[in-house]
């Protein structure tokens, strides 16, 4: 299941409508990967319904067990102990997002607000990107962490399943050379996150690294630099095995590789796929038998349910809800 972040309602939907619920709980011959990124999402006026149903929803996904939910960090997971980390209290959260949307939509003073907030980047942070934001999440996702609930990987019959993708560097900068999916996983989960993820801050602005991180097409601009990246070029990933990510959009995936893209325009809910070629690389949506990437974030919040589509981890294609 791609990135859900939509109301707690809606992701029941969706799975209903392709028939893996038994009553408000998953079928006892479902498994479920949810691919990171359970907070944050919605308009302004949504944002307290949106703040009480990522708690929900990551509470009835931990509910089931770890052999039935696998739950995969996003970096809006990661956000709650990072960026959000050292609001002690709802209160202290309110009063500075407040603040944020008075700079970010009202023309505020940016550098006031930096020096009074530096765990965030910036003003939009707050006031867009972690808006729905409780203590009660925090505590949450450091008892998932520290259980071992909340994974960086998982894989599946060959299949590496990571929230923004890993590429060979990566794999270099924690010791790892995996030969196979599994070997890549293991790597992932075992290793120390202060090499995979940084978190944004005044100082370093936006948050960076390989939950951040997304393909592109390569345009030599300092975010495909560094060892900490908003960009890789696809032609970076492992060619041993594929992996599938959430993270990404078809609107986001067509404005940054729109030189790959072989449809003509976006469309939400769809899973697509990248393909890698030598120096060729095309992107679709569907899914390409060669694949090097599965993209499974269609926008849960932006379409209907019955056109969302989930990903069929042993088929490798899109699992569509059905029609009768």
């Amino acid at each position: 299941m791609g990135d859900p972040q939509a109301p707690f309602d809606t992701v029941l939907a969706v799975l209903r409508q392709h028939r893996l619920l038994d009553g408000d709980r998953l079928r006892d011959d479902v498994q479920l990967v949810s691919m990171g990124d359970h907070f944050d999402f919605g308009t302004p006026e949504q944002r307290a319904s949106a703040t009480a149903d990522g708690l929900r929803l990551v509470e009835w996904l931990s509910s089931h067990s770890p052999q039935q939910v696998v739950m995969l960090l996003g970096n809006h997971d990661l956000a709650r102990i990072g960026e959000l980390g050292p609001f002690a209290t709802d209160e202290t959260f309110e009063t500075a997002h407040a603040q944020a949307t008075l700079v970010y939509r009202y023309g505020g003073d940016e550098a006031v607000f930096r020096l009074r907030y530096p765990n965030v980047a910036d003003a939009e942070a707050l006031a867009r990107d972690f808006s729905c934001f409780s203590v009660a999440q925090r505590e949450l996702v450091q008892k998932l962490m520290s259980e071992r609930r909340f994974k960086v990987a998982h894989a599946h019959r060959g299949l590496l399943l990571v929230h923004a993708g890993i590429t060979r560097d990566d794999f270099t900068r924690i010791g790892a050379t995996p030969a196979t999916a599994e070997e890549a996983a293991n790597a992932l989960n075992a290793a120390d996150l202060k090499l995979l993820h940084r978190p944004g801050s005044s100082a370093t602005l936006w948050g960076s690294g390989v939950f951040f991180h997304r393909p592109a097409f390569p345009r030599g601009t300092p975010d495909f630099n560094g060892p900490f990246r908003r960009r890789y070029d696809p032609r970076w990933l492992p060619s041993e095995f594929p992996q599938a990510i959430g993270h990404i959009r078809d609107k986001k995936c067509h404005e940054l590789m729109k030189e790959w893209s072989l449809d003509a325009a976006p469309l939400d809910g769809q899973v697509r796929s990248l393909r890698v070629d030598g120096e060729t690389v095309q992107y679709a949506r569907g899914t390409f038998d060669d694949a090097r990437l599965y993209f499974l974030d269609g926008g849960m919040l932006h379409t209907t349910p019955d056109k969302y589509e989930l990903f069929d981890l042993d088929t490798r294609s899109a699992l569509r809800a059905p029609t009768a």
